[in-house]
């Protein structure tokens, strides 16, 4: 018990580095962009086009659009496939949270076997079942939201960043690997 204990002191490792400042405050800009655009688009439209978990994917798409999950395919099929499983539990099981903690885990095992992880997109079924919208959900606000973000995360990422935004869509096999 006292070696399982002493591991909640962590390695004391170093902190990750800090990213340049520049870099900073163009993910800062960005994030405000995504959403503030996506809002309006909202307002302007009268669609429910924000979900909470899509200023949590700004974090990723703006400040390390380089990593694996803050690519398109994985921010639009990670929140697409968790609000989904979201819907599909509470509409089977209700809004019990043992069905919570069903579709939660399904939507993680479902975004890694598909390879399509986005982390943000893991709070998906806890709004589904806070929220208990209909089967529109899916549309409006959670693809259609999540396509707006991604959209402008293409046009602002490639307008500052030098490398190019996205790294892949659809991806291929690495058939290098022994």
């Amino acid at each position: 018990m006292k070696s399982y204990l002493a591991k909640f002191r962590g390695q004391r490792a170093a902190l990750p580095p800090r990213l340049p400042a520049r870099k900073i405050a163009l993910a800062g800009v960005g994030a405000a962009l995504a959403i503030g655009s996506v809002a309006t688009l909202a307002a302007w439209s009268h669609q429910p086009l924000l979900l909470g978990s899509l200023g949590a994917s700004c974090v990723f798409l703006f400040g390390l659009p380089e990593a694996p999950f803050s690519q398109p395919r994985n921010v639009l099929a990670g929140h697409g496939l968790s609000s989904l499983v979201g819907l599909i539990f509470l509409k089977a099981c209700g809004p019990h949270a043992w069905a919570l903690g069903l579709a939660l885990g399904t939507a993680v095992a479902l975004m890694f076997a598909t390879r399509t992880v986005h982390a943000p997109a893991g709070s998906n079924p806890v709004i589904v079942f806070l929220a208990q919208p209909g089967w529109g959900f899916l549309l409006a606000p959670t693809l259609l939201g999540a396509a707006g973000v991604v959209l402008i995360a293409l046009l602002f990422n490639n307008a500052v960043h030098p490398g190019r935004y996205p790294l892949y869509w659809l991806g291929r096999d690495d058939d290098s690997r022994p």
